[in-house]
């Protein structure tokens, strides 16, 4: 009698999954990875918040903002391989579970030193460096179990719907930590990001371990190979496999002539838009809502897309459409823009992990996917060019001379890898 019971209730939820929006849902692996995405986005999306809030409160200089960011890209860049080889050879659980709770940890910690008036500004240093280490080997195993949760062809809905929670926790996360910021101070959104963390190990611990195809690769143990000689497998088989190659190298040539235009938001809202700092963000959110609304259609129907073709096409136009949003004479008309920006943005950002997951064997995909993630440090240095080249010709031309280098790039690797167009 129970067990009918149960399924009755369960049925409203069967039907709900089963909507193709939703399908990977269907999972329960899926299903207990994308309860623990929900919140460790909101937790990372509040300390965008909360971190700088908190060391301007401590040192009042606008350097130390930039710097606090910095650092953090010091692990990303440095220690991605390994993370990237340690999710082929290691439990990916064990990795993400450790992870989540680290994090925890440190949040926990600077809340602690918060609300005791300990705080001081080498401990938001310390603790960025430390999160940004534990991101970069969490990052790749997170990632990569998503190829191991579903069937490859439900790797590009997975990714949407991974996607949409992504996106509603950078509208709600900033907006929660502010509302906590000025109610308790900044130990109140770290205390509240700390309980998030809490609340996806618990999600995390009830995967069930699996057993990777990596651990037998090549007929033996993945252990024989050095982490060396394991990284550089990693990016002889990327750069060899046409699929992964042309997605790589598409986010690299968005993430560092296009994107980057971001940096320069500030001066197109107080300077040139003359809307301020509230226009700026209406911008971000009308690009939020464009985000959101591509994250629904690629969980909706992007399996069906042919993904290498709407990639290329998509950054293309996103180079494009900055062009445009550098010169255009109207607040409203650049609001319509960003609603676009957002669109393109995530399609080619979706699409580009999902073509990297699908055509990485499961013994490769944490490695493709430390390198896909290493382009938060080419992000990096595309906004340390594009900040230099505007104080020297200005914001309007910076944004649209390295957009047009980042079109012409992704042209250039259309025309190089004809290989690539057939690619779904």
């Amino acid at each position: 009698m129970e067990n009918a019971a149960s399924r009755r209730l369960r049925r409203p939820f069967d039907a709900f999954f089963r909507l193709r929006a939703l399908e990977a849902l269907q999972h329960r692996q899926f299903r207990l990875l994308w309860y623990g995405q929900i919140f460790t986005a909101m937790a990372t999306w509040m300390d965008q918040v909360a971190r700088g809030w908190l060391i301007y409160e401590l040192t009042n200089s606008s350097l130390q903002l930039g710097l606090v960011r910095g650092i953090q890209a010091i692990p990303i860049l440095l220690l991605s391989p390994l993370a990237g080889s340690a999710a082929d050879r290691y439990s990916r659980k064990m990795q993400v579970i450790v992870a989540q709770v680290v994090d925890g940890v440190l949040y926990s910690a600077l809340a602690l030193l918060i609300f005791s008036g300990s705080i001081e500004p080498w401990h938001v240093y310390v603790t960025a460096f430390g999160m940004s280490i534990v991101w970069t080997f969490q990052q790749p195993s997170r990632a990569a179990m998503i190829g191991d949760a579903v069937p490859l062809g439900q790797i590009t809905n997975a990714i949407g719907l991974n996607s949409i929670v992504f996106n509603v926790a950078r509208s709600t996360g900033p907006a929660l930590a502010g509302f906590l910021i000025a109610i308790f101070g900044t130990g109140g959104s770290y205390g509240a990001q700390a309980i998030f963390y809490l609340l996806a190990t618990v999600w995390t611990i009830q995967l069930r371990p699996t057993q990777h195809a990596y651990s037998h690769a090549h007929g033996g143990s993945a252990h024989k190979q050095s982490f060396g000689q394991s990284i550089i497998e990693g990016w002889k088989f990327s750069w060899r496999n046409v699929g992964v190659r042309a997605s790589l190298l598409i986010v690299l040539a968005a993430s560092l002539f296009i994107i980057p235009f971001m940096t320069l938001l500030p001066v197109f809202a107080r300077d040139i838009l003359g809307v301020g700092a509230s226009g700026q963000g209406l911008l971000l959110s009308a690009m939020g809502v464009g985000a959101l609304g591509s994250s629904v259609l690629i969980a909706a129907i992007g399996d069906r897309l042919p993904r290498i073709n709407i990639m290329l096409g998509g950054v293309t136009l996103y180079g494009i459409i900055i062009v445009a949003f550098a010169f255009s004479p109207s607040f409203y008309f650049s609001l319509v823009l960003m609603v676009i920006v957002g669109i393109v943005h995530v399609t080619a950002h979706a699409l580009a992990q999902t073509v990297i997951q699908t055509y990485s064997p499961a013994e490769f995909r944490g490695r493709t996917m430390a390198l896909f993630h290493m382009t938060h440090v080419v992000l990096l240095a595309g906004g340390i060019i594009i900040g230099a080249l505007a104080s020297v010709v200005g914001a309007q031309w910076a944004a649209a001379s390295m957009s047009i280098a980042g079109t012409a790039t992704v042209i250039g690797i259309y025309v190089a890898l004809p290989s690539a167009r057939s690619i779904r």
